[in-house]
């Protein structure tokens, strides 16, 4: 009887190292599991959190940077217009343009011709907006970039000359229905008094508020203000955003060349003040198949060709 329990009998033995083993494993596997829950979990507070804090920290931003006080932009104007600089602006220059930008709805757009003495307190003004200068001299242009990183300059080349004034005013009224249009994109116009190589994007903006403060036009050869000028216009009368209207100053208005210019292409209906130095314009957008600049002026006859 032991003999055939002895044969039939088997008998199984677990090595202890084995069932060590297989707990290791399991505890190794609940553990890892376990961490990447924790983490997954982690992660998704974190970011809530700090989508939650972006937002409060936008928003505490904003709040705590709001357009510059009536105080403070006075205090800015006050200084910049007793400076020892013989060519900056008069206080009442600057006013005109510091309460257009107080008007103007945030963030406003600001486009300035010429790089001037005013320049920084232009930027300054225009709190949390965006200003950009045009410079005919692309030296000067990346000198002031370079010395103030928060200023946004550009240079072009204008063609015109102070002493072609009339002719370049007769070519427009000639082309008036074709390149030289009051609403269009000017990158891509030929016209003689249309600037079409500044960056692209800047055709894109909606334009608040342009000054007229370059280049220089005080001898023959000097390029004079008319393709600035003429360039101010279209870009007001081209917005189509909320905001129609374009508020254009034009500095030294009592400058021939400027104030014949002005007339011409911002035109005198438009003109809302003026100082000895200053014209101050608000140009209304223009509808797309406008072929007149003024009102008081007669529509040329259309090609016949």
């Amino acid at each position: 009887m032991k003999n055939n329990l002895s044969n039939s009998t088997r008998l199984i033995l677990l090595h202890p190292y084995i069932q060590k083993q297989g707990s290791s494993n399991r505890l190794w596997l609940l553990a890892l599991v376990s961490f990447l829950t924790l983490a997954f979990l982690a992660t998704l507070i974190y970011t809530r959190e700090s989508i939650t804090t972006t937002s409060t920290v936008a928003a505490v931003v904003a709040a705590a940077n709001p357009r510059l006080s009536a105080s403070v932009s006075r205090a800015l104007i006050h200084y910049a217009s007793n400076s020892n600089n013989s060519d900056h602006m008069t206080y009442t220059d600057m006013k005109q343009i510091s309460d257009a930008l107080r008007q103007c709805s945030q963030p406003c757009n600001l486009l300035v011709f010429g790089l001037t003495p005013e320049s920084l307190l232009w930027r300054a003004l225009n709190h949390n907006g965006r200003t950009v200068f045009i410079d005919e001299n692309r030296y000067y242009a990346a000198y002031i970039e370079e010395k103030y990183p928060e200023i946004e300059a550009y240079d072009v080349q204008y063609a015109t000359k102070l002493s072609e004034m009339e002719e370049l005013i007769a070519a427009v009224k000639e082309q008036v229905r074709n390149e030289c249009r009051p609403v269009q994109n000017l990158l891509f116009s030929e016209c003689k008094l249309g600037l079409n190589d500044l960056p692209n994007q800047l055709y894109e903006v909606e334009w608040d508020v342009i000054l007229v403060d370059g280049p220089r036009g005080y001898w023959p050869e000097a390029p004079g203000r008319m393709a600035a000028i003429f360039t101010a216009a279209v870009l007001a009368r081209s917005k189509r955003g909320s905001n129609p209207k374009t508020h254009v100053f034009v500095h030294d208005f009592n400058m021939k060349v400027d104030r014949v210019t002005s007339d011409e292409f911002l035109c005198r209906e438009n003109l809302v003040k003026s100082t000895d130095t200053m014209g101050h314009f608000v140009l209304d957008r223009m509808d797309s198949n406008a072929v007149q600049f003024c009102r008081n002026t007669h529509s040329p006859p259309s090609n016949s060709s």
